[in-house]
């Protein structure tokens, strides 16, 4: 698939490394809900977006919306428990954040859902991770973006507060806990802003979409 990625000028390695995860920072939302963001956590990440662009077996998928049917806005793949990822250093990925939050989340990251955000038209809209337990237990989800940074923004589920916003791009990691799937909602906007494309790779926990 051709892409055109402007590469990170403070990422300029093929080395893909995982940073440790005890730098994170954690921010109270409010209602039980927390995210957790480590900016750059993998290094090499230009070249692991490069590999997955080409190489993952992408899909377009079409979905109901209202009266007719319309194209997802971005590319697709999902990864289940007992499938191979597509690179190990995702494999290194889930597994070192199922040992860093193994008290917390109290079962290990088992799903990976990957997102192909090729420009700024695509997107997707404001939405909760509550099909399945996601919808009436606590949990967790953490995506790792690589690509170009695109702004991911959240908000509470029932209104009346103000909007979170996180660029992610080039090996960042955002962790959304507590109630944040049932109690805010999150999505990547559209943006008429040039922007290159961005690969998002979403760790879930089994039975959470």
């Amino acid at each position: 698939m051709a892409t055109h990625l402007q590469g990170s000028l403070f990422d300029q390695t093929d080395e893909l490394r995982l940073g440790p995860l005890d730098r994170v920072r954690r921010t109270e939302l409010g209602s039980g809900a927390w995210i957790d963001v480590l900016p750059g956590w993998l290094t090499g990440a230009d070249a692991l977006f490069e590999q997955l662009a080409a190489e993952v077996p992408w899909r377009a998928e079409r979905r109901k919306m209202y009266d007719q049917v319309v194209d997802v806005p971005r590319l697709l793949c999902f990864y289940g428990a007992d499938d191979p990822l597509p690179h190990p250093v995702l494999a290194e990925a889930r597994d070192l954040l199922s040992a860093h939050y193994a008290e917390e989340l109290g079962e290990p990251f088992t799903t990976a859902g990957l997102c192909f955000y090729r420009d700024g038209r695509d997107s997707v809209a404001w939405h909760g991770d509550r099909i399945g337990r996601g919808a009436r237990e606590n949990t967790m989800v953490a995506i790792l973006s690589v690509g170009a940074p695109r702004d991911l923004l959240l908000r509470p589920a029932r209104g009346g507060g103000g909007t979170v916003r996180r660029p992610l791009g080039h090996g960042d990691l955002i962790v959304m806990g507590g109630s944040c799937q049932r109690t805010w909602e999150h999505c990547i906007p559209k943006t008429t802003r040039a922007t290159g494309p961005r690969i998002s790779i979403q760790f879930r926990p089994q039975g959470v979409r």
